[in-house]
This record gives structure tokens, C-alpha cells and sequence, in this order.
């Protein structure tokens, strides 16, 4: 009777993480969010596009991959325990940067408070029960994390836009969500309420508590499901009165990010993707070394390396994207800081860099 009571008990569990896969999909855009998705530059022959190209994959290097996956040696996951910071108490003066993961930053700036790519979730995947599983605790649980001024979110992919994540906010929090063009579909199916959704195009913005939001353009992709591309993905400007911070969001290297540092810039920080790379997707991630020429490329101050050690989402090694990158800031003489999980950066007096990262290879 125990094992049966038990055997039911697992069944009703796997049943209910389940039971959230097709809303965690999302949905389509439809009605007036389809029609401005429809009339938005970027969007022809039902799909939104990049600039320059469509991202492409490389097929002969994808065969690497499986190569890699079966017999390559990295160490894709640290031997010990990833060090975590409890947050500090925000302030209402300066610029801090608190990174609690992989994208999940909160910024300080000007008064204002902004959360990016906000996913507190075990695994980022439609069921918490598959999936690539976090490789640390966050510094913080949601329900402790400071009131702010907005949500923003820079693509739909499950690690950065996530269901269970989005649902406490709802609750816990009474912030705008600004997020792509057609993003908003997905949070209307969530009961996010229509009044605390906002959705840009890029090059449009919207004024929070002092601070203008601005999308810009990125070289990514997106989708949810079986499909791709039907909402748009950015990368985003803060301009507050006297600060200015960018965030990449997911890209590969182009030319745009010269032009938002000349639109925009110059920036007293950044926050580069950095991680979760490879030699047959470059047109969708980043290498280190492409995120410090982004970097330079924008007129950035200070450079903060985000979207690594959180998630194993490539074979590269798990300490690869911080060695890489250290070493490529020192070449081009790029202020830099690799906080760990939970730390709060004083862009004005940031800490040298301290390689805790290399203890864990």
C-alpha cells in the first residue's frame, strides 16, 4: 500500500508539471496585437527577421557538436558549489548592477529599479521535470526581491521569459512587464493584465519612473514551440536623467551594435551575453571575445558578462566564457566585472575582478 500511495503520489506530481506544458508554450498574437505585429519593419512572410540575415546553422560544424557531446573532455559543470551572494539592500541614489544568474540582472539607475530576463524556475523548459536544470540556487527568492519599477524582458526563449516567474511577479509585484512585439500574447495567456503590458517595436521606448526603455536591435531568434519567429526579440537601452546602461539580450556580433553606441551611447555599463556559444551557431550567441568588441563597439564603461553559470546550454567549459572574456578586456584594456551570483556592483567603484570561477574547474 506505502509503494501504491507512492507510485500515485510521483504520478500525480509528473501529472501536474505536465499539466502547464501548453500554457507555458504560450500563444499567438491575435486582433490588434496582430495587426501591429503585421505592420512592425521587421515582420514580413509571417515571421520577424534580423537585419542583415536570417541566423543560420552550420550543419558540418553541428556534426562537431554531437562529436563533442559524445567524446569532448570539458568540464561542463563546476566541481563544487557555485559561490552565491545575498543581495544588498537597494538605494535610491548611484548605479548599481545586481546579477543573480545567467540573464537575470537587476538595475539600479537613476532612482529607478529594472529587472531583466527575470527566471527563478529549476529548469528552463515548458515542464520542470526535463530540461536544463540551474546550476545554483538564486541569491534570492522572488518573493524577497525589492519592489521595481519594471519587467523587461528581451526575447521569449524559456530562459529568459518564464512561466512560473512571471505568475509570482503578477502576484508580488505591481511593475509594468515591457517586453517585444507580440511577447505580450504570451503574458495575456499567463492573466498578466492588459494594463501592465507594454510592447515595443525596436527603436520605439516607453517612460517608467523616470527612465525611457528603449528596444533596440539584436541577431537572434525566437519561439516557444514548434514554431519560430513570430515574436520579435531586442536588445535595451536605460536612459535615465543622468545614467545610461545597455543589455545585449541574446545575438550574435553585427554591425548594429556600433550603431545604437552612435544612437544611444555612450553607456556607463553593459551587460554582455557572453555564454552559450558555439562554432556552428555565431550568428545567435556570442563568443567572449564578440562580447568585449560589442562592448567597445557601444562605448561601454564598465562590461559585465551575463548568460553564463547558471545553465549548461553549450559543450563549452563552464569556466570558458569568464577566462575568455577576462583575458580579452585585459587585451583591449575593457573595465570589467564578473560578480558572483547575488553580488551588487557600484558601477562607479567596481571591484577588481577576483577569478572565483577558477576554483570550480
Amino acid at each position: 500500500m506505502r509503494r501504491l500511495l507512492l507510485g500515485l503520489s510521483g504520478l500525480a506530481a509528473a501529472a501536474w508539471a505536465v499539466r502547464d506544458v501548453p500554457v507555458a508554450m504560450g500563444a499567438k498574437a491575435r486582433g490588434d496585437r496582430a495587426d501591429r505585429v503585421s505592420r512592425s519593419p521587421q515582420f514580413r512572410d509571417g515571421r520577424f527577421h534580423n537585419r542583415a540575415r536570417t541566423v543560420q546553422f552550420d550543419q558540418e560544424a553541428g556534426g562537431g557538436l554531437v562529436r563533442e557531446l559524445l567524446f569532448g573532455k570539458q568540464q561542463r559543470t563546476p566541481v563544487g558549489e557555485i559561490p552565491v551572494v545575498t543581495p544588498e539592500p537597494p538605494t535610491d541614489d548611484g548605479l548599481f548592477l545586481t546579477w543573480y544568474g545567467h540573464a537575470t540582472t537587476l538595475v539600479e539607475i537613476d532612482g529607478a529599479r529594472v529587472l531583466f530576463d527575470p527566471v527563478w524556475s529549476e529548469r528552463v523548459s515548458p515542464s520542470q521535470l526535463v530540461g536544463p536544470r540551474r546550476l545554483h540556487p538564486m541569491p534570492q527568492p522572488l518573493s524577497e526581491v525589492p519592489d521595481v519599477d519594471a519587467i523587461v524582458i528581451s526575447h521569449d526563449h524559456y530562459d529568459h521569459l518564464d512561466l512560473p516567474t512571471v505568475r509570482e511577479l503578477v502576484r508580488t509585484q505591481t511593475a509594468p512587464f515591457v517586453v517585444p512585439l507580440g511577447v505580450g500574447a504570451h503574458l495575456e495567456r499567463w492573466k498578466v493584465p492588459a494594463d501592465r503590458i507594454i510592447e515595443l517595436d525596436w527603436e520605439e521606448s516607453a517612460e517608467v519612473a523616470g527612465v525611457r526603455l528603449i528596444a533596440t536591435a539584436a541577431q537572434h531568434f525566437s519561439g516557444r514551440g514548434f514554431t519560430r519567429d513570430e515574436t520579435l526579440w531586442t536588445s535595451w537601452v536605460i536612459a535615465g536623467p543622468t545614467r545610461k546602461v545597455f543589455y545585449t539580450g541574446d545575438s550574435g556580433y553585427f554591425d548594429g551594435y556600433r550603431e545604437i553606441g552612435e544612437a544611444h551611447g555612450p553607456f556607463d555599463a553593459t551587460l554582455i551575453q557572453v555564454g552559450a556559444y558555439a562554432d556552428g551557431w555565431p550568428d545567435i550567441h556570442m563568443t567572449p571575445e564578440h562580447g568585449v568588441a560589442a562592448h567597445v563597439d557601444l562605448q561601454g564603461g564598465l562590461m559585465i558578462p551575463v548568460h553564463w553559470a547558471t545553465f549548461k546550454l553549450a559543450l563549452h567549459a563552464w569556466t570558458e566564457p569568464a577566462d575568455r572574456v577576462w583575458a580579452e578586456a585585459k587585451a583591449r584594456d575593457v573595465a570589467l566585472a564578473i560578480p558572483r551570483p547575488g553580488e551588487r556592483v557600484d558601477v562607479d567603484a567596481p571591484p577588481t575582478v577576483d577569478p572565483w570561477w577558477q576554483t570550480l574547474a
